[in-house]
């Protein structure tokens, strides 16, 4: 064999070996980096089904993914939306979710019914309590007046909280069940109840045509917004669960680093606001995740097992997750 041809054969074994070492090396570093933990089958990355309502709570995890910090972060959300809590649940219980938007009276209720939902973290929502009564100038005002809202649900927690704030009582108010949200607002315009409880966009709609608000689970001092996960999702998704909540801070810094008119249509978009009211949008001053707090969660499941919703023993250490923060 001649020697030209003998310096060809072993450039040419040599140049494969460094093409197999290569591939073996960015193969293990690809192994071994953050974003690889995240993967899911075939190089995909995993998804994260959650369950949200047209509010306040769901703008971080839309913007989250609308802005790619979730992809980044290693998670795919997939963000379903739905126009009641009985459409949520619905969902959630045929087992299309994977986490959903909840309250800590629905968690209570989950849980008595058998289901392992565990509390993952605080999420950002407000009830606000308003009125067209001028004669209510107060919460203690509302002595035998009528009250609309949606039956054992934090809703109804949240009256009770406030009531008892200021010396009264359920039995000192008429209550009537309207769970359909913009009918309450429709019933309170008209002057067919003296008081409802709201969320947004309804505050916002309720004061541009002159309701006034009384109160709010803020000023009472309650917390009740969470996100719900079953502890099957928790074991088989825990990556995917911080990775989800990475990407909520990530949403929460962008929010506070852009002026809001750059991110107004998705809240618009997200949690119904009427074009018509844009410039009296104030999009709350969101905080990063964090767990909720115990007391708290007593505090609810007190009230749950007083109205019967809640029959069995739970506490809060039986419900707080520490998938992502230590309770």
């Amino acid at each position: 064999m001649k020697y030209g041809t003998m310096n060809k054969i072993l450039l040419l074994l040599f140049t494969t070996l460094l093409a197999v070492l290569a591939a073996g090396c960015g193969s293990s570093n690809e192994k071994n980096s953050p974003d690889a933990e995240n993967t899911g089958a075939g190089g995909e990355t995993p998804s994260f089904a959650l369950g949200m309502l047209p509010s306040l709570d769901a703008i971080p995890f839309i913007i989250a993914h609308e802005q790619g910090f979730d992809r980044k972060r290693g998670v795919n959300l997939d963000i379903q939306t739905f126009k009641s809590a009985k459409d949520r649940d619905a969902a959630f219980q045929a087992g299309k979710l994977e986490g959903l938007s909840a309250d800590l009276v629905a968690v209570a209720i989950y849980n008595n019914a058998g289901l392992d939902v565990k509390i993952a973290s605080t999420t950002f929502g407000e009830f606000d309590l308003l009125t067209g009564n001028d004669g209510i100038k107060e919460v203690k005002d509302l002595k035998g007046k009528s009250l609309i809202l949606s039956k054992n649900t934090s809703t109804e927690y949240t009256v009770a909280t406030m009531l008892k704030q200021a010396g009264l009582s359920e039995q000192d108010i008429q209550v009537t069940e309207v769970p359909q949200i913009p009918t309450r607002l429709e019933l309170l315009k008209n002057k067919k109840a003296d008081a409802a409880v709201l969320p947004e966009p309804f505050v916002t709609m309720g004061k541009a045509a002159g309701l006034r608000v009384l109160g709010s689970t803020h000023s009472a001092g309650i917390q009740p917004f969470v996100l719900a996960i079953p502890q099957s999702a928790i074991d088989a998704k825990p990556k995917a669960i911080r990775a989800m909540y990475a990407a909520y801070d990530d949403a929460v810094a962008y929010m506070k680093s852009h002026d809001q008119s750059e991110y107004m249509d998705t809240v618009i978009k997200t949690v119904g606001y009427p074009e018509t009211l844009k410039s009296q949008i104030k999009v709350p001053d969101y905080v990063p995740a964090a767990q909720v707090d115990a007391e708290q969660v007593a505090a609810a499941f007190a009230w749950t097992k007083e109205k019967g919703l809640l029959t069995r023993e739970l506490s809060p250490e039986d419900v707080i997750s520490d998938v992502q923060f230590k309770p």
